[in-house]
């Protein structure tokens, strides 16, 4: 029974590493696909001969990136955004969740209901565009970072954090100690809850650095434009009616082609490259975060 037992642990362990291969092999590809084209020659991404490493090595897609203005442009409003916008946001909502955990705060129940209602229910795009526009944010930064500044989802996070992570008895220390709430709060709290802090600047980091709806539809400018605007102008260059060709000239066509897809690739390496150095080491934390998440309280 006993040799059968490991067996029979050796055959789940065997299929549980299967499928784990099987599952990293379907996110790896993507990426080693994107980074093999970004090292590929024009010809070659034109005629969709690249499927697992480069084909015919080159440094081009990067040089032609290095060279675009507009993409160096838009790296720099989004690194601004998304810097100001992480502050803003996790400020917001550790203020906000924080007193949501205490017992002792009246209105807990009502405000807590608020912050679920609005995860349900939206004004919708309309309305949200009218009101950046009479609040004069429009073509502001300020129209990217704060109609998403606060996500009612990240304010339960935290504020489950709070309640379980903070012992009662640390706050009646302190109140002996004649230790306001705020001070409590800046003191105490925050330096015990670094773990929650990391998992909240990596949730709003994200969609701050990959979003681009807000910006298409707030911003005017093209010196405002964000890093993800610049690469959608980009596909757009690499899409061309061949019906409407006429008198154009084929060359010059291809010409931009093989520039837009270097760009495209090039592009797509050189934004997701932050995230990507950044998420190991908040790893544990971003893990953490979830489970504390999956917890009702």
């Amino acid at each position: 029974m006993k040799k059968k037992g490991i067996t029979q642990d050796k055959i789940v362990y065997f299929v549980n590493d299967l499928l784990l291969l099987c599952f990293a092999l379907v996110v790896l590809y993507p990426i080693l696909y994107v980074v093999s084209c970004s090292f590929s020659s024009g010809d070659a991404l034109l005629g969709g001969k690249v499927r697992l490493l480069p084909v015919g090595f080159t440094f081009e897609g990067y040089k032609t990136v290095f060279g675009y203005t507009s993409i160096w442009v838009g790296y720099k409003n989004t690194v601004i955004y998304t810097v100001i916008g992480v502050i803003i946001s996790v400020v917001m909502t550790l203020l906000a969740a924080y007193p949501l955990s205490r017992d002792d705060f009246k209105g807990k129940k009502f405000f807590t209901i608020l912050f679920i209602f609005t995860m349900m229910f939206s004004g919708g795009m309309i309305p949200s565009y009218l009101l950046v526009k009479n609040l004069k944010l429009l073509d502001t930064m300020w129209s990217v970072i704060l109609p998403g500044c606060v996500s009612a989802y990240n304010v339960v996070v935290a504020r489950t954090f709070f309640k379980q992570s903070i012992p009662k008895e640390l706050l009646e220390a302190a109140e002996m100690d004649g230790c306001s709430d705020f001070r409590f709060f800046s003191r105490i709290v925050v330096p015990l809850s670094k773990a929650i802090i990391a998992v909240m600047c990596l949730w709003c980091a994200m969609p701050l650095w990959n979003g681009y709806f807000n910006a298409m539809i707030y911003l005017n400018s093209e010196e405002k434009y964000t890093l993800q605007l610049v690469l959608r102008r980009i596909l757009l260059m690499s899409k061309i009616d061949l019906t409407n060709i006429g008198s154009l000239d084929l060359e010059l066509i291809a010409k931009n082609q093989y520039l837009s897809e270097m760009l495209k690739y090039g592009t797509i390496v050189l934004s997701t490259l932050p995230l990507m150095i950044l998420y190991p080491f908040i790893q544990k934390h971003f893990a953490k975060g979830v489970m504390i998440g999956s917890v009702k309280g």
